[in-house]
């Protein structure tokens, strides 16, 4: 019989957080990681296991790639944490990409539907925006307003967007290559800490997409979405969806719209969340999280000593 912890929320990272072995230790642990990657696997017509755990770090990188490969890893821990403890989070929410393992671990969404959603997700992304036309960098330092401004002022009839407010002072934009590269000097002239081009293949979250959000929205109508067993929080307006139109219509939007992740966690902290995990590979929203609510509880689980540490603190629960 699980027990829903009403301080607790549960969040999931997007692309950014892959890396070659990122599931190694817990598959030796845990058959439920591995068991995962091959529905996964089945899915999609290739060996997702192996290139997680081989490689190349060029063909993982690859969004319709990554995608796949990170829906499955946030699934697979959800797994086995639902194996090993009866307690289950009142919140879940999951930046960009893990929005979508939200979706699933929350009952919202089957799985190998979502498998093959998010990889179809990555390959209209890439056919929206040629290589080399778009581009994404992260702004550190700069209030959310002066980034806003410095896009405003760089577009110069091209996108240029704020796109992921993710923690005070780290803000993501996207759009046009060029307008990118005017819009990273003029923030260092601003008074920007840093201004740094991302390794990324397309300019998520910004009105190029567009066109990729079309079609994602349009292969959705033949997938099956019901009412989360928790309450989610989507990237695009901060709000829970429980219809499938509204779930729908906040994943077209996220595509096009930026990630307010700072409002998503500080929403959760306001309704009464004491404590956030991370489920998944990496330690990238653990850090984010840290820096918007830094007086509350973190914890990642991404391997077996950190789900150890996790078990621990609900154990007399």
């Amino acid at each position: 019989m699980s027990t829903q912890n009403k301080q607790l929320a549960f969040v999931f990272p997007g692309q950014g957080s892959q890396s070659v072995g990122m599931m190694t230790e817990m598959a030796e642990t845990y058959p439920d990681i591995k068991d995962t990657f091959a529905q996964a696997s089945e899915v999609l017509g290739l060996d997702l296991w192996a290139m997680v755990t081989d490689g190349p770090a060029e063909e993982l990188n690859q969004t319709q790639h990554t995608q796949p490969a990170m829906l499955a890893a946030g699934v697979a821990i959800w797994k086995v944490w639902s194996a090993q403890s009866d307690i289950r989070p009142a919140y879940m929410a999951g930046h960009s990409l893990g929005e979508y393992t939200a979706l699933v671990c929350s009952g919202a969404l089957n799985f190998a539907d979502a498998i093959a959603l998010v990889a179809a997700r990555g390959r209209f992304m890439q056919e929206a925006v040629p290589a080399g036309v778009g581009a994404m960098a992260a702004v550190l330092g700069l209030t959310d307003e002066q980034v806003i401004q410095v896009c405003a002022e760089a577009a110069q009839g091209e996108v240029c967007s704020a796109v992921n407010f993710n923690s005070p002072g780290q803000v993501v934009i996207a759009g046009n290559t060029a307008a990118i590269g005017r819009a990273m000097l003029a923030a260092k002239e601003a008074g920007a800490k840093r201004a740094l081009k991302l390794p990324v293949s397309v300019p998520s979250h910004c009105a190029l997409m567009q066109p990729a959000a079309d079609k994602l929205y349009t292969k959705m109508q033949d997938i099956l979405f019901v009412e989360p067993d928790v309450n989610l929080l989507h990237n695009a307006d901060v709000s829970e969806h429980k219809d499938a139109e509204g779930i729908r219509q906040a994943l077209k939007q996220q595509l096009f719209m930026p990630v307010r992740w700072v409002d998503t966690v500080n929403s959760m902290a306001e309704q009464g969340v004491t404590t956030f995990v991370e489920m998944g590979p990496g330690k990238v929203l653990m850090g984010l999280n840290k820096r918007i609510v830094k007086a509350l509880d973190h914890f990642t689980v991404y391997n077996p000593d950190t789900l150890n540490s996790l078990l621990e603190r609900y154990s007399n629960d």
